[in-house]
């Protein structure tokens, strides 16, 4: 059995819409700090305020990187990621290239992370540097197991952080089933980020059990808001 601040914890409040307002982006964070979330989830044009709003507090900002389809060329992916940094991002949500993944150019997906993985990781480098989580997006919906199998073993092989199911922009949602290939796929080595379609606790737990140990929603206070003891089958393992 764990806390309701631990299953805040492991929440990512997320706010991507593309009409979404600066009063809305600031009062996700300020629901964020007030439920101690991991994260708040901005676009990237909302890092600069989602930090100042969040600052001195221990919710980090995160943001995404070539959202929503990851077909850019990697230059670009780079140069997101280092202005996210600089604006204040701490966490880095990163699409792979889903056309590449597509077409099996395994090694256009290997170089491509591994390029952008590695400007999050020296970013963490220097004198007064944070590490910077990065967290790759396999789009579910899009990929199949084998495929997603396949991109799970780049993104350990290049030091990502953690596997994320979805964008919340692709055909569907994510499901138990997609969490426990991931979790397969990545030993308990690595992060696995359910997202796509969370709304409510019973989702959020049937996920956490089958290994996600974080949770990406747009519904993150409903959620906390719900906690129960009778949640006491997520146990501490899965916070590990």
């Amino acid at each position: 059995m764990f806390s309701r601040i631990a299953l805040a914890k492991m929440i990512d409040h997320s706010i991507l819409r593309p009409d979404a307002t600066e009063d809305e982006v600031l009062r996700y964070c300020d629901d964020a700090m007030e439920c101690h979330f991991a994260c708040v989830v901005v676009l990237p044009y909302w890092c600069h305020a989602a930090e100042k709003r969040l600052r001195g507090s221990d919710v980090k900002v995160g943001t995404v990187v070539a959202y929503p389809f990851g077909a850019v060329p990697t230059q670009v992916k780079v140069y997101e990621a280092r202005h996210a940094i600089t604006a204040g991002a701490m966490e880095l949500d990163i699409v792979i290239n889903i056309s590449a993944v597509k077409s099996h150019d395994y090694a256009a997906v290997h170089r491509d992370l591994e390029e952008v993985v590695t400007v999050a990781n020296l970013a963490g480098l220097t004198e007064d540097g944070d590490d910077i989580l990065t967290k790759v997006i396999i789009e579910v919906g899009l990929t199949n197991r084998e495929e997603q199998t396949r991109v799970c073993r780049i993104a350990k092989a290049v030091r990502a952080d953690f596997i994320k199911t979805c964008t919340g922009r692709g055909p569907r949602g994510v499901t138990v089933q997609d969490v426990k290939h991931i979790r397969q796929a990545v030993g308990r080595e690595m992060g696995v980020k359910a997202a796509g379609g969370i709304r409510t606790i019973e989702q959020a737990g049937a996920l956490i059990n089958a290994g996600a140990n974080r949770i990406g929603t747009s519904t993150g206070v409903a959620i906390v808001e719900a906690y129960d003891q009778s949640l006491g089958a997520l146990t501490e393992e899965v916070l590990r």
